[in-house]
C-alpha cells in the first residue's frame, strides 16, 4: 500500500534535501516514488503561487488562507490521489500542516476554521506520516538566506521574526495533537543522520502496511 509522506517546517529546514534522500532511498528499494511540493507544482498552481509570494502586494490573511487552499485542492485532485491510486509513494514538500502554521497560527486566524478548509478542499486526504524538520527560526532563515534565489526571498520569507516564531509554535503543537502521525526531527543535525532516521521509520510503517 503506498504512502503519502508530507514533511513539514520552518524555512530553511531543510525539507527538499530530506525529501530527495528519502526519494533515492525509496528507489533503491525498488519502490515508485512521486515527489511534489506546495505551492505551485501544477500550472495552476504556478499561477496561484505567483499571486501568492511573487508579489510586494499586500494580501489579506483570509485571501492569503483561501489561495493556498485552492492550490491544494487542485493538487490533491489532478496530482496527490491519482498517484496513489497508481501504487506510488508521494512526498510532499508542505501541506496541510503548512497552512495551519502560517495562515492560522502565524497569521492569527482561527486553526479549526484553516483546518477545516483545508480538509473541504483535499476531501479530507491526510498523510500518513508527516515529518516535521524543526529549526529555529534565527537560524532557518539565515540558511534559507543563502540560497541562491532567483528573485530574492518570497512574501513569506521576508516576514518578522516574530511571525516566524508564531509558525514554529505551530508546527510543534499540531505534532503533539498527533504523535503517532508525526515524526519530530532536529533540523540542524547533520543530513544524513535525518535521512537515515527517516528512512527508518518509513521502513516500520511500509512493513505495517503490507
Amino acid at each position: 500500500m503506498p504512502l503519502f509522506i508530507a514533511f513539514e517546517g520552518g524555512e530553511g529546514s531543510g525539507k527538499s534535501t530530506q525529501i530527495k534522500l528519502l526519494a533515492q532511498w525509496l528507489i533503491g528499494q525498488g519502490q515508485p516514488v512521486f515527489a511534489t511540493h506546495e505551492t505551485g507544482a501544477t500550472s495552476v498552481g504556478k499561477a496561484i503561487r505567483a499571486l501568492l509570494l511573487e508579489t510586494d502586494e499586500p494580501i489579506t490573511p483570509r485571501s492569503e488562507a483561501l489561495l493556498f487552499a485552492a492550490d491544494r485542492a487542485h493538487h490533491a485532485e489532478t496530482e496527490l490521489r491519482p498517484m496513489l491510486a497508481a501504487g506510488r509513494h508521494v512526498l510532499c514538500d508542505r501541506y496541510v500542516d503548512s497552512s495551519i502554521a502560517y495562515q492560522g497560527t502565524g497569521r492569527t486566524l482561527s486553526t479549526a476554521e484553516v483546518a477545516r478548509l483545508s480538509r473541504w478542499a483535499t476531501e479530507d486526504l491526510v498523510p500518513d506520516l508527516t515529518v516535521l524538520l524543526d529549526i529555529d527560526p534565527a537560524i532557518g532563515l539565515v540558511r534559507a538566506g543563502g540560497r541562491a534565489w532567483e528573485s530574492g526571498p518570497d512574501r513569506l520569507e521576508r516576514e518578522q521574526a516574530d511571525f516566524h516564531e508564531r509558525v514554529r509554535a505551530g508546527f510543534r503543537e499540531l505534532a503533539d495533537r498527533a504523535p503517532e502521525r508525526y515524526l519530530v526531527l532536529d533540523a540542524t543535525r547533520p543530513a544524513i543522520e535525518l535521512a537515515a532516521e527517516i528512512a527508518a521509520e518509513v521502513s516500520r510503517r511500509l512493513a505495517a502496511s503490507r
